[in-house]
């Protein structure tokens, strides 16, 4: 008389005795092969779950793991996330700051500036040489990805409402960050040209880089 043969109960916790924290999939890989939906193993490690007989708990990555009683998922752990790095003071730069700078680089050239600080209402530098004017909106460092993209999209804006006189020159003015260089690169060259655009990249030592699309 042959014994009784193993239930799949048995062969569930035969399995998690030598290994444990094991998905479905795997269960059933090493059950019944990789061939077999684990729709079976699923049904049966929640019924065994209910009964207190085994663990099914969700490891770091999110699956869900059947383990013994008393024991962990036997998982590598994750790798542990860098902490976010301090936003540098040396690049950055207020939206008074950069103004500062660009008067000092303005007025070595030969331009009178007439600078609207911190909230008054106008053109954040309106710059005159020789009958010609310049106007130039200027927009702060920010701390984070998304503000800055705000700001870009805003000085864009405000520059746009500027333009009343077709004779004078526009541009808009960041910190020298790659994320700002990012975003005007990837503006339409047609878009500059048309608009007759073009960016001033200030840096926080004041040096200026005039970014022209010919």
């Amino acid at each position: 008389m042959s014994g009784r043969q193993p239930s799949l109960q048995d062969r569930i916790l035969k399995a998690l005795a030598g290994q444990s924290g094991l998905t479905d999939r795997a269960l059933t890989d090493l059950i019944f092969g990789k061939a077999v939906h684990p729709s079976r193993i699923n049904q049966e490690c929640r019924l065994m779950a209910g009964r207190g007989l085994i663990l099914r708990e969700k490891d770091a990555l999110g699956a869900i793991c059947n383990s013994m009683p008393g024991t962990a998922p036997h998982l590598p752990p994750l790798p542990a996330k860098p902490p976010p790095s301090p936003p540098d003071d040396r690049l950055f730069l207020s939206e008074d700051d950069l103004k500062r700078h660009l008067v000092g680089w303005l007025e070595g050239d030969g331009w009178a500036t007439q600078v609207a600080w911190g909230r008054t209402r106008g053109a954040d530098i309106l710059a005159t040489r020789g009958g010609r004017s310049w106007v130039i909106e200027a927009k702060g460092s920010g701390t984070l990805q998304p503000m800055r993209v705000n700001y870009f999209l805003g000085a864009l804006g405000e520059l746009l409402q500027r333009m009343s006189d077709p004779a004078a020159s526009y541009s808009i003015a960041l910190p020298d960050l790659g994320q700002f260089r990012g975003l005007w690169q990837r503006l339409p060259v047609l878009a500059k040209q048309r608009l007759g655009i073009s960016a001033l990249f200030v840096a926080p030592d004041g040096r200026v880089d005039h970014a022209i699309e010919s």
